[in-house]
């Protein structure tokens, strides 16, 4: 249960910081502590996730993502460099820093490898693993750089982009063999084959590609450009449909557990849009259906979704807006959904961060745990909180 300094609301208060959620009831306290997290959710999971502090020297977002089997955080702390955070181990977060390793953008993990991290920067791809005592990361022929980082992690590979081009998207094949990315300067994206080191550039003339996501059997990839157009393509023959939107450009998009529908958010609408495949891979027969938001329409007076995120449960979603009305202005709503023929999100409340008119730079979800999903978000404030949402506190971890 909350300790006696903690209080349970859908709103949460001016002044005071959100915790966790227990059960659809989202925790706040009067400041940040390691101590209310233990009273809260501590109790519940057998652990803490301390908040941890970054640089605020670059103007675009950073980027932030857990490991997909592992308490490891990443996210891009400064212009050029990364912190990795291992709550699995304890030790203190490390800084990854290369020559090669500049304008961070994006981090990924590697599906099935590992500790291996992806960084889309200027001029490629960083790809960073883990080394052990006498088990040191091998580099790849000819690779050579300068620069310093954690003797804890080893640059072992640069996939450099076409043209020096600053790499602004990045998804993984469920698979981890290949890496998709993409650069608002080209006039294509390319499938990286990881392990040649070789990468293919597909489909000239998609230029402006804002956001890659794979599906999660590896079937289907989507594709958003800036101009508000997307496409959905099979990955068998690479072949695609393209859609357009009358509500802006895509800031946001999910693929559900199973690989058969994509949620998107859109940049001028506080309504998402799933997209639901009629018949199954390598079939592009698709519908798209509203899913709507209601309490952002009401509450928050926003013409539109910031950025958005959904875990791989399928069950929490985390949604954050432009603007709004003051009271409501760089709050985070949380929604419980139900998959079914539909999505069916019940809002459950707003995340508020630490300090005065800060806003969510982003944000992902880590969804190892049985007892629900945590949220990790990079707060304007220069701190990286996790949230966890626990949902059936009455298991074990």
């Amino acid at each position: 249960m909350p300790s006696s300094s903690s209080s349970s609301s859908m709103f949460p208060q001016a002044g005071s910081v959100t915790v966790c959620e227990i059960n659809r009831h989202l925790i706040t306290a009067p400041s940040l502590s390691d101590d209310e997290a233990k009273e809260t959710y501590g109790k519940i999971l057998g652990t803490v996730f301390s908040p941890i502090p970054y640089q605020l020297d670059h103007p675009s977002p950073a980027a932030v993502c857990w490991h997909q089997k592992k308490d490891i955080l990443a996210f891009v702390s400064a212009r050029n460099q990364v912190t990795v955070g291992d709550y699995g181990e304890g030790k203190d977060p490390c800084i990854l820093i290369n020559d090669l390793q500049r304008e961070v953008k994006l981090v990924q993990w590697r599906p099935n490898a590992g500790k291996t991290l992806s960084v889309a920067c200027k001029g490629g791809i960083c790809i960073w693993t883990a080394s052990y005592p006498g088990n040191t990361a091998c580099l790849r022929p000819g690779l050579t750089s300068r620069g310093t980082s954690d003797v804890r992690w080893t640059l072992v590979d640069f996939l450099r982009s076409h043209d020096n081009e600053q790499i602004t998207a990045l998804s993984w094949s469920p698979d981890g063999r290949y890496v998709a990315s993409a650069s608002y300067e080209s006039s294509s994206f390319t499938i990286w084959d990881v392990a040649q080191g070789v990468g293919t550039p597909i489909r000239r003339g998609l230029g402006s590609i804002s956001l890659l996501k794979w599906s999660p059997t590896g079937d289907y990839f989507f594709a958003a450009k800036f101009d508000g157009t997307f496409y959905l393509w099979e990955t068998n023959t690479w072949t695609s449909e393209p859609w357009s939107s009358t509500s802006g450009c895509v800031t946001g998009a999910a693929w559900d557990p199973d690989g058969r529908m994509i949620l998107v958010a859109f940049s001028e609408s506080l309504t998402l849009g799933s997209i639901h495949f009629a018949t199954k891979p390598p079939s592009l027969d698709a519908h798209l259906l509203p899913v709507e938001l209601p309490e952002l329409n009401s509450l928050t007076n926003s013409g539109g979704i910031d950025k958005m995120a959904w875990d791989a449960s399928g069950e929490r979603l985390a949604v954050s807006y432009k603007d709004g009305n003051e009271l409501y202005n760089g709050l985070i709503a949380i929604y419980d959904v139900k998959r079914a023929t539909l999505i069916t999100p019940s809002f459950i409340g707003f995340i508020r961060g630490p300090g005065d008119d800060i806003k969510p730079l982003t944000f992902s979800f880590h969804d190892k745990y049985k007892q629900g999903p945590l949220l990790s978000v990079c707060w304007s404030s220069g701190i990286c909180i996790t949230y966890p949402l626990v949902i059936r506190s009455h298991l074990s971890a």
